[in-house]
């Protein structure tokens, strides 16, 4: 990739060089972040053809520490993470290791997935979100309470079920067919997901600040923390971060700016970087192809499709192929316009009250090279509706902990006659003590200290920041959460 034109840490200026759309793009995402001002840090990277327009940070990685963001800030890019894994499965299918469009009984072996299912769908199924299956178990613990290992996923295959609303070739967009794939995969070949994406596309990307181990991303140097809005309205880094063991095949990788501009390069130019061929001619674009069809409108886009590992529709009058993703305070936005051959990146970590930052400022990129003609007068308009709406949620956030704090207590026994830990076979453990006169849930990597709830014999808990989970406490020595029973040790 020519390099970066313009790469500037957070107290950078423009440099003397940078391109007028740089210049622009920097000042617009500038003038954004301090007007919504809830989003502590962001990344961006836009690409033009071969080249990088711009690779920049903003903010601050984390509130506490101030660490300042700059292109080489590692940021969590969730399930825009699935166009990787993809890509290195289908690197699979090209080599012929396997078939991606034979079902799956014909190469995985012996394993504990249903044969009636192993025999119907197919890895293009399961990577394009047309399987038609389920699997909470896998999916849970894999994204969110970390309690795995290969043995055990391999175990909990056999939970995979059909889906009582999602018939088969029907579009359901979930975490479970790429974890599904890549355990299969790994059963079979001997190779996780990490090992996958490592060897077979960030290697040869040349993304060396690209990881599938937040503890690496650590060594390598600064990442952003998630955030979410604290008891006050004020933002603090959300107490469910990611971890090794919750970074996984449908949303596990921890990028930079620098590296997610090579990234946009290698798929505006189907696997070329640099002037030189990385993926087989045809590999990278063949991931950007609709295999199923869906029809959604989502903010300013259109969605028609799905490839394996992005979404395709279109920005205005323009095809889009994109992929975004969110978890508990982090943001991604990635895109890029085939025909025109640009692309843009941009990371944040804030997602609940302003999120939509990443995709204005991505809007602001593709207007500003399109040369809208009210693109200053649009972008004001646009930010103060953001703000407005930031304004509304942290309002309704404030009146909902409130109301939640004046509700009584629906237990009937004295608290510490639900204290102990409770298990699923299949999805794990979950620990209750208490801590004064509250109660705390724990199960894996998450915490919270539960609320009141307004049924009899249950409580409250946000395990994933600012979204609700009930605990009913339904015997002696039993609970039910998501929908499943646990019984006491």
């Amino acid at each position: 990739m020519a390099a970066g034109l313009w790469s500037f840490a957070t107290l950078g200026l423009a440099a003397p060089h940078a391109s007028p759309e740089a210049k622009d793009i920097d000042a617009f995402t500038r003038k954004a972040m301090a007007r919504v001002s809830v989003v502590p840090g962001l990344a961006l990277a836009v690409v033009d053809g071969d080249k990088a327009v711009i690779t920049a940070g903003y903010g601050v990685a984390d509130v506490d520490t101030r660490a300042p963001v700059d292109a080489e800030t590692g940021f969590y890019i969730a399930s825009a993470t699935k166009s990787f894994t993809a890509l290195a499965i289908a690197g699979m299918a090209a080599r012929r290791d396997l078939d991606l469009n034979v079902p799956l009984a014909d190469w995985i072996g012996a394993t504990s997935l249903p044969p009636d299912i192993a025999s119907t769908i197919t890895l293009t199924d399961l990577l394009s979100h047309r399987s038609g299956v389920e699997n909470a178990p896998i999916a849970f613990r894999a994204a969110f309470s970390g309690e795995q290992s290969p043995e055990l996923m391999q175990a909990l295959l056999s939970r995979t079920v059909r889906s009582a609303t999602t018939p088969h070739g029907t579009f359901r967009y979930t975490n479970t067919g790429y974890n599904l794939a890549t355990t299969l995969i790994e059963a079979r070949f001997g190779r996780d997901w990490r090992a996958l994406v490592t060897d077979d596309v960030l290697a040869p990307a040349g993304m060396t600040h690209t990881t599938a181990w937040i503890s690496k991303a650590r060594r390598k140097g600064v990442v952003a923390s998630g955030h979410v809005p604290g008891p006050t309205g004020a933002l603090e880094p959300s107490r469910l971060q990611k971890t090794d063991a919750t970074l996984q095949s449908a949303g596990g990788l921890v990028s930079t700016a620098g590296d997610m501009a090579r990234w946009l390069e290698i798929q505006i130019n189907d696997g070329v970087l640099d002037g030189r061929r990385l993926f087989p001619v045809g590999l990278v674009d063949s991931t950007h192809r609709s295999v199923v069809g869906q029809k959604v409108v989502f903010g300013p886009y259109t969605r028609d499709g799905y490839g394996l590992g992005w979404q395709t529709g279109r920005y205005g009058d323009d095809v889009l192929i994109h992929h975004f993703g969110n978890f508990a305070g982090s943001r991604a936005h990635v895109s890029f316009m085939p025909d025109r051959k640009l692309g843009v990146a941009v990371m944040a970590n804030e997602d609940l009250i302003a999120g939509e930052l990443a995709d204005l400022v991505a809007d602001y990129v593709y207007d500003r090279f399109a040369g809208r003609p009210d693109l200053e007068a649009h972008y004001d308009a646009e930010l103060a509706e953001l703000a407005a709406r930031r304004d509304k949620r942290l309002a309704g956030l404030a009146a909902a902990r409130a109301e939640r704090a004046a509700r009584p207590w629906s237990l009937s026994r004295p608290m510490d006659s639900y204290v102990g830990t409770y298990a699923n076979a299949a999805m794990g453990r979950i620990a209750v003590t208490q801590e004064g006169d509250r109660m705390r849930v724990r199960i894996g990597v998450m915490s919270d200290l539960a609320e009141a709830f307004t049924k009899p014999e249950t409580v409250r808990v946000e395990l994933v920041p600012l979204q609700g989970q009930t605990i009913l406490f339904d015997g002696p020595g039993r609970l039910t959460f998501e929908g499943e029973t646990f019984v006491r040790d």
